[in-house]
């Protein structure tokens, strides 16, 4: 796809960085899949990248990364210079209490390195999300902005809130620690709430966008209210990528995450992701193969220069001022040649 240039275009070319779900592949393990994530983050240093994010998922049989506070603390430990973060920490699941020590935790050992992206929503299903929480309540809609604004009263980057976080209520460590805070989102919703707040925000176009994405970026610019957490309104968008030697073997090495996407689109419960060889045997209908091509249509996927200017093509239409790579594939090997073909960097080849 050629995104259509908007009134919006940026001056510099736009910040690279990762998002990693900790993909556990069928007939690998959980230490396997955990272990991958570190050494793609180390290899995201290496070659220049800016974040290293991993999400909250739960219940998913293919994603490891459940506990991100804990991951995060491992990823940092192992690196030295990226920033490590959440993209994200889904806060209606959590305290805002129990986030703040944590982060602050996170900030104390690793100084200026560490992140908090939050969303809105639970990263499972609503049986997960009251086994989570303990139970199953409607939130209205202050629900998360209200706890978006403890948080901050916790970390003591605003004034105590009237309830009294941040006053009798401490958060140790938290109070003085603060990361840098995002708010995450896959709709219009989610832009106006980050202008309205005054916050960076960060749109799931790999695996929400389409042709309105740029005016999403357009939205959170306009409404953007500058804030004590950021003056200028700071933006990025995640896009899916997959780097082969051509369109055609980038098309192939892709299938097996279209297949597990497919599956949950049709009601089957996800399981590991299925391996190149499994994807491969899989009956492809049209209607199969129609979905692989949309999903290639709207991200970066294929050869090395198809892919950059996929990534050019996006930051250019959305004026993201950060492109978020969420790198695709059946393997480690896959991941980071993706990492390696799209990296601000050019650094020599080595082997993982």
């Amino acid at each position: 796809m050629v995104w259509a240039a908007r009134a919006f275009s940026p001056t510099m070319t736009p910040a690279l960085s990762v998002l990693d779900l900790a993909s556990v592949t069928a007939g690998s393990s959980h230490a396997a899949a955990l272990a991958d994530t570190i050494a793609a983050a180390r290899e995201a240093e290496r070659l220049g990248y800016r974040r290293f994010w991993v999400a909250e998922h739960h219940s998913m049989p293919g994603v490891a990364s459940s506990a991100p506070a804990v991951l995060i603390g491992a990823i940092a430990a192992a690196t030295s210079t990226i920033r490590v973060g959440s993209g994200g920490v889904m806060l209606p699941n959590h305290s805002s209490l129990i986030v703040a020590e944590q982060f602050g935790t996170l900030d104390a050992l690793h100084g200026d390195r560490i992140d908090l992206g939050l969303g809105r929503a639970p990263g499972t299903d609503q049986l997960t999300a009251a086994a989570i929480r303990r139970a199953i309540a409607s939130e209205g809609p202050d629900d998360f902005p209200n706890q978006v604004l403890e948080l901050f009263a916790y970390f003591g980057t605003i004034e105590p809130l009237e309830s009294g976080q941040g006053s009798r209520v401490l958060a140790i460590p938290g109070m003085g620690d603060a990361p840098e805070i995002w708010l995450l989102g896959s709709s219009d919703f989610s832009a106006r709430l980050a202008a309205a707040m005054g916050l960076p925000f960060a749109f799931a176009h790999h695996f929400a966008g389409g042709e309105n994405t740029p005016y999403v970026f357009e939205l959170y610019r306009r409404l953007f209210t500058p804030s004590v957490v950021l003056a200028e309104p700071h933006s990025a968008v995640a896009v899916a990528a997959l780097v082969g030697d051509d369109d055609a073997e980038a098309r192939r090495l892709l299938l097996p995450n279209v297949l597990q996407q497919l599956r949950m689109r049709h009601g089957v419960r996800p399981g590991r992701l299925p391996t190149l060889e499994e994807a491969l045997a899989h009956e492809w209908t049209a209607a199969d193969e129609a979905f692989v091509d949309e999903r290639i249509r709207m991200q970066a996927i294929g050869a090395t220069e198809t892919a950059r200017a996929r990534v050019a093509d996006l930051a250019a239409a959305t004026g993201a001022d950060e492109v978020i790579v969420a790198p695709q594939g059946p393997d480690l090997a896959t991941r980071v040649r993706t990492l390696r073909a799209l990296a601000p960097a050019a650094p020599s080849p080595r082997e993982v």
